[in-house]
């Protein structure tokens, strides 16, 4: 016996160990665009891995794949399902059957995810590319044909940015276009033309320039109209220069081009709303609103329902309000109509008490809590289906621009994903409109309405439009053969407070410029405690 025999304990290394292999494999097939599922590609790649795995003994445990998914990244379902099965029966499945390496992956994690399934004694086998992986030679080969994969990857992406570059460049519009505009093929050439919610966006313009009314303001006024936007979707729409007829993008590189679509308004316009008018030299002037009438589109006619216009009689140098409507002869001095709705805020002005003013604070606070509890569990959930619909669109988009999706598939799912993403929006603004510093926030309301007329009447018309708006949120209207002035809606914190107010000093209930009796509502008060009444009156 050699003497070297009583040194083996002190051997490093494992010992070569003869293991036979396993011949349970799965099977992955994939195309990238519905355009190819729908034609033999899958059924061939199947085939083919199934005839392979019965010329050389394979068992197969499972099948994946069988749909279109995009190679670029590895975020893929079936794929993810696949990675974890294999995984999970390590040691017994031994192989990946593939029709190619680029059905597998394209992308540059490709070569580290064959070597993290190779230390699992997991194999890639490409069915059409025989490659012995056993040597190092043999798994060059395959590394090497996944970096192909990956370069033939990025001159298609690169194709794909300098052909959309080239369409911007020329002045169309290659996707979707903004809200307003829609894609017309009807004379059998793509145009982007305006549709009946760019009407109502023009509007949006219109009132911002002229009236320079807040976006909150705007925002209520088109949802009365049947457009439901959030506040920053409106912020969004006047900043993009696409309704003015420009175009600007990320691949233009700083670049404006001028556009092939219809044009939704002037660009005087769209500088005006965007408060840059005044920094560039121009032959053209436009005409600032009124501080004189600033009732105007505010007051409706009660005759006919058209918003009151505004003028100035010249001779006299005396506003005057008019309503355009041929023969309704529904025209009022400003100053009188003026004064009138100054003796109607009058009502809402909070002159009780400072002992009241406190108590008044706490009521409408508690009031507020009362009726936003139990929302912060939906506001929950829906941040997170917003998180959600957000991961879908960046995705359906990133698919677009690698061709893996069709033109039509794009614009069919992008329209679905941004109207359920423009919905959890418009809900998750209603549910987190609770302040966090709420009692500073109604005392802070209720210190100003303490000189509601007097901040109405010194107030410039930006100032007037936002008060008026607040107050009366669905606008005026004005019977002139009756001379009267009515609402539809009172906003629920100052008509609580006019409520209140006239409660705790024991005068006379009511509105009578408005013709309004609180004894409509006084039923829904409980005892001594005060509640909102309702919204229409």
């Amino acid at each position: 016996m050699s003497d070297i025999f009583f040194f083996d304990s002190f051997a490093k290394g494992k010992q070569n160990k003869k293991v036979s292999k396993s011949l349970e494999c799965v099977i992955y097939t994939r195309v990238s665009s519905k355009e190819q599922a729908d034609n033999l590609s899958l059924g061939t790649q199947l085939k083919a891995c199934m005839l392979y795995a019965e010329k050389f003994g394979f068992n197969i445990a499972a099948q994946f794949g069988g749909t279109y998914e995009s190679a670029e990244n590895d975020e893929r379902k079936q794929f993810t399902a696949m990675l974890s099965f294999v995984k999970k029966f390590k040691g017994k499945i031994s192989s990946i059957l593939v029709y190619s390496l680029e059905r597998f992956s394209r992308n540059d994690n490709s070569i580290w995810l064959s070597g993290e399934l190779r230390r699992l004694g997991i194999e890639i086998i490409s069915v059409t590319q025989p490659i012995d992986t056993s040597s190092a030679s043999g798994q060059m080969q395959q590394k090497l044909l996944f970096l192909f994969g990956e370069f033939d990857n990025q001159l298609r992406k690169q194709k794909c940015s300098a052909g959309i570059k080239e369409m911007l460049l020329r002045g169309d519009w290659p996707t979707n276009p903004p809200l307003g505009f829609e894609i017309d093929r009807s004379k059998n050439k793509r145009q982007i033309v305006i549709n009946g919610k760019g009407r109502l966006i023009r509007q949006a313009f219109e009132w911002k320039a002229y009236e320079n009314v807040s976006n909150e303001v705007i925002r209520d006024r088109l949802a009365a109209k049947g457009l439901k936007l959030i506040h920053q979707r409106i912020s969004e729409i006047f900043r993009n220069p696409f309704y003015c007829g420009l175009m600007v993008h990320n691949m233009l590189e700083g670049q404006v081009v001028v556009g092939n679509h219809e044009k939704l308004i002037s660009r005087e316009l769209f500088l005006k709303v965007n408060g840059m008018l005044d920094k560039i030299p121009h032959g053209f002037s436009l005409n600032e609103e009124n501080v004189h009438i600033p009732l105007k589109r505010f007051m409706v006619c009660a005759e006919c329902g058209k918003p009151l216009s505004g003028y100035l009689a010249r001779k006299k140098n005396i506003h005057y309000y008019k309503c355009k409507t041929k023969a309704c002869c529904n025209n009022k001095n400003a100053d009188s109509l003026n004064s009138r709705f100054a003796d109607i805020l009058d009502f809402f002005k909070v002159d009780i008490a400072k002992e009241y003013i406190e108590l008044l604070v706490e009521q409408v606070a508690a009031t507020f809590n009362q009726l936003t509890q139990n929302k912060q569990a939906d506001l929950l959930e829906l941040e997170n289906s917003h998180r959600e619909v957000k991961k879908k669109v960046e995705r359906l988009e990133e698919r677009y621009i690698e061709e893996d999706i069709s033109q039509e598939l794009y614009t069919k799912y992008h329209e679905k994903y941004s109207d359920e993403k423009r919905e959890i929006e418009r809900n998750l603004l209603i549910l987190s409109n609770k302040s966090s510093n709420l009692l500073k926030c109604v005392r802070l309301a209720i210190e100003y309405a303490t000189q509601l007329p007097l901040n109405w009447l010194s107030g410039d018309y930006h100032t007037k439009q936002q008060l008026q708006t607040l107050l009366f949120p669905s606008g005026m209207s004005y019977d002139k053969k009756n001379d009267k002035v009515r609402t539809t809606e009172i906003n629920l914190v100052f008509l609580y407070i006019a409520y209140f107010q006239q409660l705790i000093s024991k005068k006379k209930r009511g509105i009578p410029e408005l013709s309004l009796d609180y004894a409509s509502f006084a039923d829904s008060v409980a005892g001594s405690r005060i509640e909102l009444p309702t919204s229409g009156l």
